[in-house]
């Protein structure tokens, strides 16, 4: 399994959005946590069904999402 494998996408889930592994833990809520400044261990803390290596993944999905390019019309 490789980290991205965490990220799952299920059109029947919190409106088809990323999540982690299934669970309606978004991959944005992830994000937002870290940019408001709160500590990994906090967040683990916060969320006992987190693994330290869903953070990871939330990060890696997110540079890859921005860093992907975009044709326009």
């Amino acid at each position: 399994m490789t980290l991205l494998d965490r990220i799952t996408v299920n059109p029947l889930q919190c409106g088809g959005r990323p999540c982690i592994r299934g669970m309606r833990i978004r991959v944005s809520d992830v994000l937002d946590l870290l940019g408001a400044g709160v500590e990994v261990d906090e967040i683990l803390s916060d969320y006992p069904d987190l693994e330290r290596e869903d953070i990871y993944a939330a990060l890696i999905w997110a540079a890859r999402y921005v860093d992907h390019p975009r044709l326009s019309a």
